[in-house]
């Protein structure tokens, strides 16, 4: 799951060398944060939050494919 929030971020901004990404596990739930270049923020969240959704849905479907919970946190 990581490294779909990683694959999409990187192609979303310019520079895709500050996009970092880490995993943590807060009771059965795993927690993806994501953070990345304070000029590329726009770009990952999008107009009224509309790519930032869109990446929750993408992991939210891949997690309930392997049985287990995802939530997606952008950091600034």
């Amino acid at each position: 799951m990581k490294d779909l929030v990683v694959a999409i971020a990187k192609s979303l901004v310019d520079d895709p060398s500050q996009v970092e990404v880490s995993e943590e596990m807060e009771d059965d739930t795993t927690v993806i944060k994501l953070s990345v270049a304070k000029e590329d923020m726009g770009r990952i969240i999008g107009k009224e939050g509309r790519t930032a959704k869109a990446i929750r849905t993408l992991l939210n479907a891949v997690s309930t494919r392997n049985n287990a919970k995802a939530v997606l946190k952008i950091v600034e």
